[in-house]
């Protein structure tokens, strides 16, 4: 029968969003947590840049530093995710914390990039 998309009274064919993800974000610790942990791996990862930047420009392994950490972060703001999901609570903030860190990972590929063309 799938989605009724009114109230029959019969609880096994209803269902709707909130069955699978409460996306209104009406748990604010939850919201809090996924926001620290986000801003402290980007803030890891901006000290790496920095002693990229300030250092040797040639150095690969300064640079690979900045996605690595994000790259870190995101696997575990997904495992956070799964963990979240399993115990029926808020994950909807740490999937966003993950795709956020791995989109930023992708945009900081180009600083070890930079790194090998000027070696």
């Amino acid at each position: 029968m799938g989605f009724t998309g009114g109230d029959t009274g019969n609880p096994e064919l209803m269902t709707d969003d909130r069955t699978y993800a409460e996306k209104r974000f009406s748990r604010p610790p939850d919201l809090r947590a996924a926001l620290l942990y986000t801003l402290t791996v980007v803030a890891l990862a901006a000290v790496a840049f920095a002693f990229y930047a300030f250092g040797p420009r040639d150095s690969v392994y300064a640079a690979a530093l900045v996605p690595t950490f994000l790259l870190v972060g995101g696997v575990g703001a997904f495992i956070r995710t799964y963990r979240e999901w399993k115990a029926e609570r808020g994950w909807v903030a740490w999937q966003g914390a993950g795709w956020f860190l791995l989109l930023l990972m992708l945009v900081t590929l180009s600083v070890p990039g930079s790194a090998v063309m000027s070696g």
